[in-house]
């Protein structure tokens, strides 16, 4: 049953590949756009392994906070009796 599975699917690729190269595509074409992927994929990992690092160097506290003018200090919230509580 497997077998008659690998053989559509084989015979699927082919028909696509000839319906791809009757829309006007070549092979040197689709390598080409092939190892473009490859190069994007690489700047992208290169990009969020980046982010990450200086993600990483934030949360360390490696490096300052950016300033947005609220550098007030929030004053501690009361602590309240349970007997002040509303069920």
């Amino acid at each position: 049953m497997s077998f008659i599975a690998l053989l559509i699917s084989i015979i699927a690729l082919i028909f696509a590949y000839k319906a791809y190269q009757m829309s006007g595509g070549t092979a040197d074409e689709l390598k080409s756009k092939i190892d473009d992927l490859g190069i994007s994929t690489d700047n992208l990992r290169e990009k969020t392994a980046d982010a990450v690092n200086r993600f990483e160097k934030f949360i360390r506290g490696e490096t300052k906070e950016p300033e947005s003018g609220e550098s007030e200090k929030k004053e501690p919230e009361s602590q309240t009796d349970d007997s002040e509580r509303i069920p």
